[in-house]
């Protein structure tokens, strides 16, 4: 096993970070808790920059990420890559029940990370939906998430200036760290470099420090050592015309 330091502000009780995110979505019995605690025993710990998923492979042995920071991305010939989305503490990767599913985008460590095998739980959505309804129902939900973060990739790339990107991507890393306890009121971890956030979106590196400038002497953010505040919420969501996800919880 690989042994890696993971950042003191993502070491919670491991598997209780996905039990909190999915109880957003629906009451998880005492059975559906004990599954995903059950997930976080046999856990690896791989260093920053750990191939997770390559594209193209198949999607038979999804995966819960316990800790760290990782994203789904594709890296061009000449070493670009496109960053389009951050999976953060809590989530899942690498879960698709279509037959015979690839990876249509490469995965990775940002961070060291720990991750779990989480095929149980594609059992339960392949074969046990009435044992767990709960549970299914909230992974349903908590999918429907992860495909709004797509979209916003898309308006923020395609549509928003440096500007509003920052503001936009700053505030929905908040959204889905607060949601499992890794926010401390208006303050997240963020443990990336420039070159990763220039990465997911689409700017230079130069252009990004730039705007993370102007962000700080408009009195926006403050940012430091890897830590990301809030100074003034509703101005960055007029900035970013940020809409939080509207979360439903499944009807019991």
């Amino acid at each position: 096993m690989l042994r890696s330091r993971i950042p003191q502000t993502e070491t919670p009780q491991y598997a209780d970070i996905a039990i909190r995110r999915l109880s957003h979505f629906a009451d998880l019995s005492a059975e559906e808790r004990a599954l995903l605690h059950s997930l976080a025993a046999d856990r690896r710990e791989v260093p920053t920059g750990f191939g997770l998923i390559a594209e193209g492979d198949r999607l038979d042995t999804p995966r819960l990420l316990l800790a760290g920071w990782a994203c789904r991305m594709r890296v061009f010939p000449d070493g670009r890559r496109q960053i389009f989305e951050f999976i953060l503490p809590g989530e899942m990767y690498g879960l698709c029940l279509r037959p015979h599913a690839v990876a249509l985008s490469s995965a990775v460590a940002l961070t060291p990370v720990v991750i779990a095998d989480a095929s149980p739980v594609r059992d339960v959505l392949a074969n046990r939906e009435d044992e767990f309804p709960n549970l299914v129902d909230a992974l349903h939900c908590a999918a429907g998430l992860d495909e709004l973060h797509l979209l916003n990739q898309l308006v923020r790339v395609g549509r928003q200036s440096a500007y509003e990107r920052v503001a936009h991507l700053v505030l929905e890393l908040h959204g889905r760290l607060d949601a499992v306890g890794l926010a401390s009121g208006d303050t997240i971890p963020l443990p990336l470099t420039q070159e990763t956030l220039a990465d997911a979106l689409g700017l230079s590196i130069v252009h990004l420090n730039r705007t993370l400038q102007q962000l700080r002497r408009d009195d926006l953010i403050a940012f430091k050592s890897g830590v990301m505040k809030i100074l003034a919420r509703g101005r960055l969501t007029e900035i970013a015309d940020f809409r939080p996800p509207k979360i439903v919880q499944a009807a019991a």
